[in-house]
């Protein structure tokens, strides 16, 4: 579960605009995208595809825009 966790929490985070990679990014950030993604797993129960689908497009779009 914690790796599926971490999963969505680097999509989520890769979706973000900044400066900084998720391995560069404070302990204290990774925590919070963590927690997004615990309440996206929640919400979407057994959807949790569609969602980091969503997020690698969001991602596709914001580099090629």
């Amino acid at each position: 579960m914690e790796q599926r966790i971490d999963l969505v929490a680097q999509a989520i985070h890769g979706a973000q605009p900044g400066p900084h990679t998720w391995d560069m990014e404070p302990t204290s950030d990774k925590e919070r995208f963590r927690e997004y993604a615990r309440n996206a797993i929640k919400l979407l129960e057994d959807d949790i595809g569609v969602l980091l689908l969503a997020l690698r497009e969001a991602t596709a779009e914001q580099h090629v825009g």
